[in-house]
Parts: structure tokens; C-alpha cells; sequence
């Protein structure tokens, strides 16, 4: 059976299956999305099932992600990561701009510290590299806030495998977010070096955004009916064996895909199956 355990920065253990907020929020990741009370109820009922890697950002809502975890969660479970992301402002549905000087990096994380109600964040994600910035002063300020308590590990999104290993040199890195699923594997050299360095690797999009679960592929179709499986847990499931640090973190608005996310990680696929998935992707 795979691995279904991480050790995130080499102390905190999670399941690799964890859970993602950008489906508690509007369309564009704006405004509310529903009922206030039911994503509170999703949230709960993730950590009832095990969860315990929940990933959002201050953009997601924006702020209301951040909001609704305290609001359903606090205090939180014993074990309970709580990663967010700061470095990005989101002004209307898919608009945003990056915001990386020092003081708006060291705003964004002391009012995360403040929705989120804890005195230090597990996982501080820089949501973007600013490319007016030299990205040493991005994380020199994150390193700061380590050094100030207010941030256990410090984790990077969008980068490439260059960008990685010199980020390296500056601070130590736990955790990067890049695109990765079944039919994209373009950042296969960011998680090559993320194997090498256990630095954990969160796929955003871990289902294609969607796509996954009405992919065609023969091959995928007919490995989901051998499990009675959806295609996206079977790709959820892929991910899990593919590599020990990738750690999806699918998000959902729904109690009944959540299930269906969750119990990917009890799927089970064999080598032959494994390479069928595997050639799938250009």
C-alpha cells in the first residue's frame, strides 16, 4: 500500500491527501459561494474524516477562506496544518496582481495570523515571486518572520526548478505548489528536485480543474471501472503513488465529492495499471 504519510518540513506528519479552500469561495475566487454554514460543515467534516493538511491563501475570497477555517475549526485539532499563502492581491473574479515588497508581505502574514486566530502559521506559501523584486528580499522578509515566530515553515508556489534550487540557498523550503496531474506533468523537474530534498510538492489543480473527471482516455476509464471508481480518484490515487511528496490537496464545495476525494487514498493500483496512467501524458 502507498505511503499515505508526509513529514512536512521534517516535523509536522500529515496525510498526503489533504484539502484545498478555493471551492468555499465564489467564481473567480470571489465572494461567498453558498451557504456560510455548509462550507463551515465541509471543513469540519474533512478533519472528521482525517484530514489534516488544510491549504488556502488570504486571496481566496479574498479573505474569507481564511475566515470560515477559523470560524469552523478554532481551535484547531492537535496535528491540524493549516497552510496559507500570502504575496498575492486579488481585486475582482481571476484578477490579481502581485504584491511582494517586504512590508506587504509582513502585512498579508500578520493578518492571516489574525483570521486565522493562531500566533504562528504552519506553512507560509509565497503565492507568487515578485518580478519587480530580487526574489532574495522576497525571502528574506519570510525568513524574518520564521525568525520572529510567526512562521513555522516557509513554502514557495509557482516555480521553476532553477528558481527552487537557488531559493534553496537563501532559506529552506518545505513545500512548493506547481500544476502536476495525470495529463500534465510539466513540472517533473521541480518535483525531481523536491524528491531529492524532501521538500514536499502540493499539485494545484490536482484534477486538471475539472477536466480529469470527464477525460476520455480509454485507459483511464477502464482502470476506474477494475477499482468501481470515478476517474478523478483514480487520478487523485495516481498522484499518491507517483511520487512520496506529492501531496494533493483537492478542493470542493460539495459533501459528496469530498467523500469521493477522500477515498482515493484507499485505491490501491498495480504496476500494470500504474503504466497505463503513466502513458498517458504527452
Amino acid at each position: 500500500m502507498v505511503d499515505t504519510v508526509f513529514g512536512l518540513g521534517g516535523d509536522l506528519s500529515v496525510r498526503r491527501l489533504g484539502f484545498g479552500t478555493g471551492g468555499l469561495v465564489g467564481p473567480g475566487y470571489w465572494g461567498p459561494r453558498g451557504d456560510r454554514e455548509q462550507a463551515r460543515a465541509l471543513l469540519r467534516t474533512a478533519v472528521e474524516r482525517g484530514v489534516g493538511l488544510i491549504d488556502t491563501a488570504d486571496n481566496y475570497g479574498p479573505d474569507l477562506a481564511e475566515e470560515l477555517i477559523a470560524e469552523a475549526l478554532y481551535p484547531y485539532a492537535d496535528g491540524l496544518v493549516i497552510a496559507t499563502k500570502g504575496g498575492v492581491v486579488r481585486t475582482g473574479p481571476d484578477e490579481w496582481h502581485v504584491a511582494g515588497r517586504p512590508e506587504q508581505l509582513r502585512a498579508a502574514c500578520e493578518a492571516s495570523l489574525r483570521r486565522l486566530r493562531v500566533d504562528r502559521i504552519d506553512l507560509y506559501q509565497l503565492h507568487r515571486f515578485d518580478p519587480a523584486l530580487p526574489e532574495a528580499e522576497q525571502l528574506g522578509v519570510l525568513g524574518q518572520l520564521r525568525a520572529e515566530g510567526k512562521i513555522r515553515h516557509i513554502g514557495l508556489d509557482s516555480v521553476g526548478a532553477d528558481q527552487l534550487a537557488q531559493a534553496l540557498e537563501t532559506e529552506a523550503v518545505a513545500s512548493v505548489q506547481n500544476a502536476f496531474h495525470l495529463m500534465d506533468r510539466s513540472a517533473a523537474p521541480v518535483l525531481a528536485l523536491c524528491e531529492a530534498e524532501g521538500i514536499a510538492f502540493l499539485p494545484y489543480y490536482p484534477l486538471g480543474g475539472g477536466a480529469l473527471t470527464l477525460d476520455g482516455s480509454a485507459a483511464l476509464a477502464a482502470v476506474a471501472a477494475a477499482h468501481g471508481a470515478g476517474p478523478g480518484q483514480i487520478a487523485l490515487a495516481w498522484l499518491l503513488h507517483h511520487s512520496p511528496v506529492l501531496c494533493p490537496t483537492p478542493g470542493t464545495g460539495s459533501p459528496v465529492h469530498l467523500a469521493e476525494n477522500l477515498d482515493a487514498a484507499s485505491i490501491a493500483l498495480s504496476p500494470a495499471e500504474l503504466a497505463l496512467l503513466d502513458a498517458l501524458a504527452p
